[in-house]
């Protein structure tokens, strides 16, 4: 671990073979580097912050990757009108414990581990007692600009050398699993998995996957591996390729009215991965009767308008879903694990961050750029 992100005990740091176990009483500061947005038009750039106090509970983790998802960018930008500055992204971190609490049973130092989108919850809603962290009906607290339910501090995200977070929320990266590319699976993986298992997807079903950035190429892994028939939905006919190299069975141009038309009636779930605003009556004939459209990208107001007759006439969901619970996310690694599935990736400095997010703009990344963090140092 860097010198800046030791713990400070009674204002002397501890060296890293130092003690494993700490109590809320022993420790009083925790300081840590990363790269910040301190506005919405500023670059992100180095910042020194203070994380807060470690608590019972806690586990410290140096982080060792940690992906870039466009959510990232959205916020840094405060494109959604939620973000709180000093901002310092990053939801997809992987690391190794360096210590634990006094409270602590499931980590010790030394251990691999994952921090995905939230760190906290209420725990005691009917959400969380379900393990759906994600829809707790007080809010979840997510990995950065968020208020921590306990001292009301920023919480500041994974583009950093350090974290503290509660053991609830961290997950184990099963053995085998390539670390850097294990990242995004914390976030990418677990947004497309999840949906797929909660409706129910199974050995002989035909899904569609709409795009194939991040998310949408992950999705045709696990559909793949669930044993699904999977057709790509794309603009562009140049892909056709790279999705069978995925996995893919099919490629369907979607600009193609002829090869739309074709694909009448035809699939049982389609994942949608698109971020951004696009027409879903097109896709939505495409569903068989009982079909189910699964919005996992866009959250913004659909537009153009559904056509009610397109859900009406045969008896077809639209759905969302938002990442999984704690509990599914390590259900997702090992999964992962078990079938040799990982993100495609591309490295990066942390000092090219900023040129990540312009190129992630642009599509020029296959699929996830994820942070060296030994280039902090």
């Amino acid at each position: 671990m860097t010198a800046g992100g030791m713990f400070m005990a009674a204002n002397r740091p501890l060296a890293d073979n130092g003690p494993s176990i700490f109590s809320a009483c022993e420790v009083c500061m925790y300081t840590a580097i990363g790269y910040a947005a301190q506005s919405a038009t500023a670059p992100l750039a180095p910042m020194t912050f203070e994380r807060r106090s470690p608590r019972p509970d806690d586990v410290a983790i140096e982080i060792l990757y940690c992906g870039v998802c466009h959510s990232d960018i959205h916020q840094a930008r405060n494109e959604w009108g939620i973000a709180v500055y000093p901002l310092m992204p990053g939801h997809e971190i992987v690391g190794k414990v360096t210590a634990v609490g006094s409270n602590v049973t499931r980590y010790k130092a030394g251990d691999v581990v994952g921090v995905g989108c939230m760190v906290d919850s209420c725990r005691q809603c009917s959400a969380c007692q379900a393990d759906l962290e994600q829809y707790c009906l007080a809010g979840p607290t997510m990995t950065y600009a968020t208020p921590d339910r306990v001292d009301g501090s920023n919480t500041m995200g994974g583009y950093s050398n350090s974290i503290v977070v509660s053991e609830h929320f961290v997950v184990r990266i099963p053995a085998g699993l390539d670390l850097a590319s294990a990242a995004p699976i914390l976030c990418a993986g677990i947004t497309t998995y999840s949906p797929l298992k909660h409706y129910g997807v199974k050995a002989g079903d035909k899904v569609g996957v709409l795009g194939m950035g991040g998310l949408g190429h992950m999705g045709i892994k696990f559909a793949k591996a669930m044993g699904a028939e999977v057709t790509l939905f794309t603009r562009s006919a140049s892909k056709a390729e790279e999705a069978r190299r995925q996995g893919a069975d099919h490629v369907i141009v979607s600009t193609d009215a002829a090869q739309m038309a074709a694909a009448a009636g035809r699939f049982d779930f389609l994942l949608d991965t698109i971020p951004v605003q696009h027409d879903l009556n097109p896709y939505l004939d495409t569903l068989a009767f009982d079909g189910v459209h699964i919005l996992v990208g866009l959250i913004e107001p659909v537009d153009p308008p559904v056509h009610a007759a397109h859900l009406v006439m045969k008896r077809r969901v639209l759905a969302g879903s938002l990442i999984g619970g704690i509990a599914e996310t390590q259900e997702v690694l090992d999964f992962c694990a078990e079938h040799g599935i990982s993100c495609d990736i591309e490295m990066l400095d942390i000092q090219n961050i900023n040129e990540a997010f312009t190129r992630m703009i642009a599509g020029d990344v296959k699929y996830r750029f994820v942070i060296d963090m030994n280039s902090l140092k």
